[in-house]
């Protein structure tokens, strides 16, 4: 076997052994993070107010849960948290003697209203004594003084029993919509104590619930009406005072659960699991049948069962996750346009051109990207990319186009991604006695392909997007050679700067809760880079090389992400914390020049090395000759 084709095997299969190297390190593998959730709301919320004075009473199930739906399971404050490793304990509980502290950042309560008053319904039951929403608000900023964590989520929901206050005729139609408008400036609070992530879930459709059906269907429709009512003035209110918000649609989401209820694994949507039974402590003893808490949507009238409060957590999931995925589009072509970059350069090198005239070489190279152990996102695709050269004496100039696919995937079974890229561009050389400089410019054209997936249960909802954008890219590298003998070695240099547009696009089935809008994103990337590089003459034919640098991203991810849902209509882009990465770390390329069938070859890998959440690597192969 000739001795080129042995060395070509042996740098292929160290290329694949680096592309595969694990990163160093790893960061947690959702897009969006937050270091606390906090709660305010109302029986859909609670996660166990009334467990100690139920407890005390000996109430049902009273020495292990007590929640508003289908014992022992959790709500959806306690999925989402679960899923974010943060908390939703109860932040206080109601004891025989009064409300006593808890350890949690649930301070939702069940019978609450919004604005201040009794909880319903009131005396003789205990849920009168429910802290309203605004004295919940009022305690989380007494315990923090004064400030709202800007790094937390909060909830804000209510509204129900304001409504059912009014239905008992304790009430106008008037201050039931008022508790819109009192829930407005508890968001209003809230952001002016430096809180900038606030979810305000819509109030369901009441009208589609167990005890809404119950009223026949000219009720059922007054109370879907009401509903309506109430969240047309909340959002609204909202939008006239200017409060960003994450919106969460839970009333076409009931509408669209309601509608095909086995889609999502449901038996029964019109009577509850729990029988005559309420939800509070409501238990195994209690259902209608043994698997109820997983078939039936409600636990009673008008409270979720389990199965339909994990339901709604994973479409909030859907909702605080989907602006960090579609983010990452700026930053895999980021990855993709720095890779065209590298093999230009590394086609220009820095030896001295054997001759004047024109030349023609081609590169293919497959690019990896895996983030968070897979788990945010990865894929590879391959790219190629052709240029011509026109050498004279020391200066060298020339053009290159390309073409390239990638195909990923985001985590968390959250749906995939494709990119393409069309490059054109030139560059330009100069080779000296010991120096060596090149510069380059290109321009890219970039396609996205979307498919983000929803998981609700057993079922899987795909939301279709596609949209276009740009690369602009110029880079310049330079270095000195030390030589001695076979041996070339010496220090490299490079800035690469990258003005990367992605437009704006909607996703497919609009009028679904689940469908999103995104805005244009824009990423100014600066990299800068030092380091050594080495290689070895072994004979006229082959010459293996290693080049090692380090690495700085200079500019920072922006700071959020931003999506808009598209079932409210009116509603500004909500925005979750931006996307992370790593801005400092290393980059190893290894290979060897040599010749493939009479062609110029050269054959390598480049991956990075110590970076923390993930990381890149390129396994490539140019070959080139004289005209």
């Amino acid at each position: 076997m000739h001795p080129s084709f042995r060395l070509s095997r042996t740098v292929l299969a160290a290329a694949l052994a680096l592309a595969a190297m694990p990163v160093l390190a790893q960061t947690d593998s959702t897009y969006t993070h937050f270091d606390q959730t906090v709660f305010f709301g109302d029986s859909l919320t609670d996660s166990g107010f009334y467990q100690p004075i139920l407890v005390a009473g000996n109430g049902p199930q009273a020495a292990t849960v007590a929640r508003f739906t289908t014992n022992p399971g959790l709500v959806w404050a306690e999925f989402l948290a679960d899923f974010y490793g943060t908390n939703a304990t109860p932040a206080w509980q109601l004891t025989p003697t009064g409300i006593a502290a808890g350890s949690g950042d649930d301070f939702a309560a069940g019978g609450a209203t919004v604005s201040p008053g009794p909880g319903y319904p009131p005396a003789p039951n205990f849920t009168q004594y429910a802290p309203s929403l605004t004295n919940q608000v009022g305690a989380y900023l007494a315990g923090n003084g004064g400030q709202a964590n800007p790094d937390a989520l909060f909830t804000v929901w209510g509204g129900a029993n304001d409504l059912f206050f009014y239905l008992a005729g304790a009430t106008s139609q008037a201050q039931f919509l008022g508790a819109a408008g009192a829930e407005v400036g508890l968001v209003g609070t809230l952001e002016s104590a430096g809180a900038r992530y606030v979810l305000v879930p819509t109030m369901p459709d009441i009208g589609l619930t167990p005890f809404g059906l119950s009223q026949g269907a000219a009720g059922s429709a007054g109370l879907t009406q009401l509903s309506e009512a109430y969240n047309a003035t909340l959002f609204g209110g909202l939008q006239a005072a200017g409060l960003r918000v994450i919106p969460l649609d839970v009333f076409h989401f009931l509408r669209e659960i309601s509608a095909d209820p086995g889609t999502y694994g449901f038996t029964n949507v019109t009577t509850p699991a729990c029988g005559a039974a309420p939800a509070l402590g409501c238990n195994p003893a209690n259902f209608v049948d043994p698997n109820a808490a997983q078939t039936y949507a409600f636990a009673d009238g008008v409270h979720p069962s389990t199965a339909s409060h994990a339901l709604l957590a994973q479409y909030a999931v859907s909702i605080l996750e989907a602006p960090g995925q579609i983010a990452v589009l700026p930053h895999s072509a980021e990855m993709v346009g720095r890779a065209r970059a590298d093999r230009v350069a590394a086609h220009l090198g820095g030896d001295k051109q054997t001759a004047d005239g024109m030349r023609w070489w081609a590169d293919l190279r497959g690019d990896f990207q895996r983030y968070g152990q897979g788990d945010r996102y990865d894929g590879a695709g391959p790219t190629l990319t052709a240029g011509v050269d026109w050498a004279s004496g020391s200066v060298v100039y020339g053009a290159f186009a390309g073409y390239g696919r990638q195909s990923l995937d985001w985590g968390h079974a959250m749906g995939s991604f494709s990119q393409t890229d069309a490059s054109l561009g030139g560059f330009v050389g100069w080779t000296g006695n010991a120096a060596w400089v090149n510069g380059q410019v290109s321009y890219s054209r970039l396609g996205f392909s979307t498919d983000r997936d929803v998981q609700l249960g057993p079922a899987t909802r795909t939301h279709h997007g596609s949209t276009n954008g740009s690369n602009v890219s110029a880079g310049v590298n330079a270095g000195w050679d030390f030589v001695s003998g076979a041996l070339r070695h010496g220090p490299v240099a490079s800035i690469l700067s990258q003005h990367i547009s992605v437009d704006g696009f909607a996703e497919s089935d609009p009028d679904l809760s689940t469908s999103l809008a995104y805005p244009d994103q824009h990423f100014n990337s600066l990299i800068g880079s030092l380091g050594w590089q080495a290689s070895y003459r072994i004979n006229d034919h082959v010459q293996p090389y290693a080049r090692l640098t380090w690495d700085r991203e200079f500019r920072r991810s922006p700071d959020e992400a931003f999506a808009q849902v598209q079932s409210i209509p009116g509603t500004m882009p909500y925005a979750v914390p931006g996307v992370d990465y790593d801005r400092n770390y290393g980059t190893l390329m290894v290979g060897a020049r040599t010749q493939v069938f009479g062609l110029d070859a050269n054959l390598g890998v480049s991956a990075t090395v110590a970076q923390r959440g993930g990381n890149d690597a390129s396994v490539f192969a140019t070959v080139g000759s004289k005209f």
